[in-house]
């Protein structure tokens, strides 16, 4: 089977399943058209689509892997942010959380700004504010992340994030607001299965950030650019940014180390907030 043949292969799976178009969309967080024009092939489905589409019918991990074969075999795809946009971030954020949902280990690796995961509502809405939307997108956009939060709270996961000096430091919101994220990040810190580290500017480093991804169970990169989001599936590809990764976070500090760093900091905007009131 190849990646032409995906739609109508899908098609029958789900016909197979005895499961609705409308219940394979909502499970997969997509409309019922787009499943359709994915399903008669006016339309390509991207890994994640197949992967989501695959989810929602419930197949066994061996049909899956046949079909994430077919659909990797492009092994790396671009979404442009002008797409999302029309999308609907909202929508987007629904359909990161299916993502997590389905992956047991989620590894972030983030040199720009907070991840997703431990932002405050004050910081979301601060993220979602520099895009130019208008208030009801703006408002749909942060209630879905915060609702995609809830992964962060799932113990049976594991969620690691490395994270660089700089983005505690980066004032998207005020100093007050700034030091409210960073004690969300110390207390989700202290959770089992959240692994939480930063790299320190007084370290001397052997590697470049440039730019965050996301790996999820070795098997999916997901890279931000300016202007669009990348998908990366081929294993070698992977293996780069697993690599890259594991670079920074033996070099990263955690447990109190890291605590101690983010506290001081987060101490220093207290007192800033303190001097000018």
């Amino acid at each position: 089977m190849n990646r032409t043949q995906l739609g109508t292969a899908l098609r029958a799976l789900r016909q197979a399943s005895a499961k609705e178009a409308k219940a394979v969309a909502r499970g997969a967080v997509m409309s019922p058209s787009k499943l359709s024009k994915i399903e008669t092939g006016k339309v390509a489905p991207t890994v994640v689509d197949v992967e989501r589409i695959l989810t929602a019918i419930g197949v066994s991990d061996e049909v899956k892997a046949e079909y994430m074969a077919a659909a990797r075999a492009e092994a790396t795809e671009a979404t442009a942010w002008r797409l999302v946009r029309g999308l609907g971030h909202h929508r987007k954020q629904q359909q990161i959380k299916a993502l997590d949902d389905a992956t047991r280990t989620v590894r972030v690796f983030q040199p720009s700004i907070v991840p997703g995961l431990l932002q405050t509502p004050e910081y979301v809405r601060a993220v979602f504010g520099r895009k130019g939307l208008g208030e009801d997108q703006l408002s749909r956009a942060i209630a879905a992340r915060l609702a995609r939060q809830s992964t962060l709270y799932d113990a049976a996961k594991n969620l690691r994030f490395v994270i660089t000096e700089p983005v505690l430091r980066w004032r998207l919101v005020p100093a007050a607001m700034m030091a409210g994220q960073l004690d969300r990040i110390v207390s989700a810190s202290r959770m089992s299965h959240v692994d939480i580290r930063v790299v320190p500017l007084t370290t001397p480093q052997f590697d470049a950030p440039a730019h965050s991804f996301v790996i999820r169970d070795d098997r999916m990169v997901t890279v931000e650019t300016v202007h669009a989001e990348v998908t990366v599936t081929d294993p070698r590809d992977v293996e780069i940014y697993v690599r890259k990764f594991d670079g920074f976070a033996a070099g990263a500090l955690f447990d109190d180390d890291m605590r101690r760093l983010v506290e001081g900091i987060r101490d220093d905007f207290l007192r800033e907030q303190e001097s000018a009131s």
